[in-house]
């Protein structure tokens, strides 16, 4: 067979571990698929109803197995229908790769009208990823598929896009398959700066370690290292799982809020640390460590007492070798257990309603499950109110918050893990954005198990309005299918359950159905979670 850039970026797909492409294909990338016809037995299409489907489909499937997964889409507005999840997955750090296509080469940036062209595709797509880059000539072609494997498996992960002109697809090309495989890079870790860590750990009477995204995989040498020095662990949206909701040094947010004035020493594991410095406030009397593969993250808002830039896996080895004997902390364990036990009490009396559902879903959720949040009044608890005992097994929009996500992106994980139940919850507006994947679902006979909220609302608005507006509602009521008869529609097994005794019963059936699922729970309005999300400044000035 001729070598093209069709089979190329085919074959470059492959080579780096892609044995999946979650699609919607179209005209200007007709010569790529046709290329990927060759290879199904080991590249397999799964096509998607919309574009922002197929690459909610790609993060899913990327946040449920830590590894890259790729996806594709036609130029303009198929890409820009994309986009809404590509910047979804980049908030997530999530390895996605994208092929993209264009209109021809010589034509971009010369306003014809040309099907799909829009201006810059190239520059948007910049902003949404880590690295993205045109490719237009067969002797440069090799080597940009390559420096974009390299980006993407290179120090913090994010997406990575290769735009691809309809014109380029059948130019010639040569290569052999070991030039496709993508080199990895990690930043050189300092022995001083890990000694200097394990000193401040020492001289610690009260820690505390934050973990987000980045510690998805690191789970074991975490929950060590909170083990050996008594720290409790927080996660919010993205780390949860690190630290198993059994173990007694797991803390929620507004749990650590509460400690936040009382702690000596955080300790922020891949993530951002935005939350705790800005909101929650530091001071001279707060030390922080902070270990991230992203350099950036070490300085923003305020610079760490001691800022490592390194790969966890080798940075928490050599922490944990280095430490000496800690000090006696078990006043501190104490403050935490009672601290936890008076705040989980109290969130259990105002919150009781949504933890009703939560504690459904979670009985029936076996412990190795994957849930999948949204942007409803079930999902801001679930933040820090549903247990989570192993990693990857709670996937969030992080700081996008991307209402509708939900659904599609459970579709992708659950197409990637059809090892363990995936369980979705939704509200009926962020439901309806991607609903018409049930269809991809039922196409792929991916064992999703979809719960809608139906309070026929925008129910975070409705509520925002009813607290803090008077009860001026405007915008926030909505007229919301039969979602048990659509769901059937499409020819997914469907129920309706109205309490959560019926949600358990209805959910344990579903998750030994093997096809999709869906169950629509109706419900009324909630009390607000919001004082328990939005927490505010407990030390440092203002």
């Amino acid at each position: 067979m001729t070598k093209t850039i069709a089979t190329l970026t085919v074959d470059s797909l492959i080579a780096n571990g892609i044995d999946t492409l979650y699609c919607v294909p179209g005209v200007q990338n007709d010569h790529f698929f046709n290329a990927i016809y060759d290879q199904t037995e080991h590249l397999k299409p799964v096509q998607a109803r919309h574009e922002q489907g197929a690459v909610y489909m790609a993060l899913g499937a990327a946040l449920a197995t830590g590894k890259q997964q790729a996806f594709s889409l036609v130029p303009g507005p198929g890409f820009l229908n994309g986009s809404a999840a590509l910047c979804t997955a980049y908030a997530l750090n999530a390895p996605l790769f994208g092929v993209i296509g264009q209109i021809p080469s010589g034509a971009i940036g010369k306003h014809l009208g040309l099907l799909h062209e829009i201006e810059d595709q190239l520059g948007i797509m910049k902003t949404l990823g880590k690295h993205a880059e045109r490719i237009t000539e067969s002797a440069t072609a090799v080597s940009q598929l390559h420096y974009a494997w390299t980006e993407l498996n290179s120090d913090c992960p994010a997406p990575v896009c290769i735009e691809i002109p309809v014109n380029v697809w059948l130019k010639p090309v040569e290569y052999e398959q070991q030039q496709l495989i993508a080199e990895c890079s990690s930043p050189s870790l300092s022995s001083a700066a890990i000694a200097k860590a394990a000193e401040l750990i020492g001289r610690s009477k009260t820690p505390l370690i934050i973990v987000g995204s980045g510690a998805q995989d690191h789970s074991q040498p975490i929950r060590d290292l909170a083990s050996r020095i008594g720290a409790g662990v927080i996660a919010f949206r993205t780390g949860h799982g690190v630290m198993s909701s059994d173990d007694p040094l797991c803390i929620n947010t507004p749990t650590g809020h509460r400690l936040w004035a009382e702690c000596d020493l955080v300790i922020g594991l891949g993530t951002r640390l935005i939350n705790q410095k800005s909101a929650w406030g530091i001071d001279d009397q707060l030390d922080i460590i902070h270990i991230d593969i992203n350099a950036a993250a070490l300085t923003n808002v305020a610079s760490a007492t001691v800022g490592i830039h390194a790969d966890l896996a080798e940075a928490l080895p050599a922490l944990l070798t280095v430490l000496t004997a800690q000090a006696e902390r078990q006043a501190w364990r104490h403050r935490i257990a009672d601290v936890k036990n008076d705040t989980d009490q109290e969130i259990q009396s105002k919150l009781s309603p949504q933890l009703g559902w939560l504690n459904a879903i979670r009985a029936a959720l076996p412990a190795d499950g994957l849930f999948v949040d949204e942007l409803t009044q079930i999902g801001f608890v679930s933040r820090f109110a549903f247990a989570s005992f192993h990693p990857r097994t709670f996937l969030s929009t992080g700081y996008q918050g991307t209402l509708g996500w939900g659904i599609a992106t459970a579709i992708g994980a659950a197409h990637a893990r059809r090892d363990v139940p995936v369980v979705s919850i939704a509200g009926d507006g962020g439901a309806l954005f991607t609903i018409t994947e049930l269809a991809t679902a039922v196409h792929h006979n991916i064992p999703v198990n979809i719960i809608v909220m139906n309070d026929n609302a925008f129910g975070n608005v409705r509520g925002i309005q009813r607290d803090n507006f008077d009860g001026r509602y405007i915008a926030s009521d909505l007229t919301s299918p039969d979602f048990v008869a659509l769901a059937k529609s499409f020819g997914v097994t469907a129920a309706r359950a109205e309490t959560p005794q019926a949600l358990q019963r209805e959910l344990e059936l579903a998750i030994k159905n093997n096809g999709p699922n869906l169950i629509e729970v109706p419900v009324g309005e909630f009390p607000s979670p919001w004082e328990y999300i939005i927490l505010g400044k407990v030390r440092g000035n203002g």
